[in-house]
C-alpha cells in the first residue's frame, strides 16, 4: 500500500464565500420601502418603528423615510406625515 497520495491531491483548496454582514444605509440616509438596513447574525440590532426583521435577521424598510439608529433599534422616521401608526401588520 502506498503511504503518499498520487499527484495532483491536496487536503486544501476550499475556501467559502464572504457573507458581507453588517450596517447598510447609515442614520439619516433615506430608504426606500423594502430596502436592507442591516445583514446580522442574530439580533445586535432590533427592529424599530416600521422596520421589519425577516427569518435570518435581517431589517428592512417598509416604508419610504429615513434611518434613525436608537440604541440597539433601528427605526424608520417616514417621509410621508399621513403613514398609520402601523404600515404593515406583523
Amino acid at each position: 500500500m502506498a503511504h503518499k497520495k498520487g499527484q495532483g491531491s491536496t487536503q486544501n483548496g476550499r475556501d467559502s464565500n464572504a457573507q458581507y454582514r453588517g450596517i447598510k444605509l447609515s442614520g439619516g440616509q433615506l430608504a426606500k420601502a423594502g430596502s436592507v438596513l442591516v445583514t446580522q447574525c442574530g439580533t445586535k440590532w432590533k427592529a424599530g418603528y416600521l422596520v421589519h426583521q425577516g427569518r435570518d435577521y435581517t431589517l428592512t424598510a417598509l416604508v419610504v423615510g429615513t434611518v434613525r439608529f436608537r440604541g440597539r433599534s433601528v427605526d424608520i422616521i417616514p417621509a410621508d406625515p399621513s403613514t398609520p401608526r402601523m404600515a404593515i401588520d406583523r
